[in-house]
């Protein structure tokens, strides 16, 4: 499980894919969003500006797991 780290609250999920290098820009987002299933905390959830604070857990199946730290 990789790990990434934060310095604010929250980073949207958007953003996140950003920082994780899984997308080259954020105008891409939209388009992985409708192309891979994304699980927060067990749940599917492909809503771009979901908010992901410290402890929360993002599987991605083909690109790995992730927690995002403060």
């Amino acid at each position: 499980m990789t790990k990434i780290q934060i310095d604010t609250e929250y980073i949207t999920l958007g953003q996140f894919l950003k920082l994780a290098d899984i997308i080259q820009s954020g105008g891409m987002a939209k388009w992985f969003l409708s192309e891979y299933e994304i699980f927060i905390n067990g749940e599917l959830d492909n809503r771009r500006g979901k908010k992901l604070r410290d402890g929360d857990k993002i599987d991605i199946p083909s690109f790995g797991s992730f927690t995002i730290t403060r």
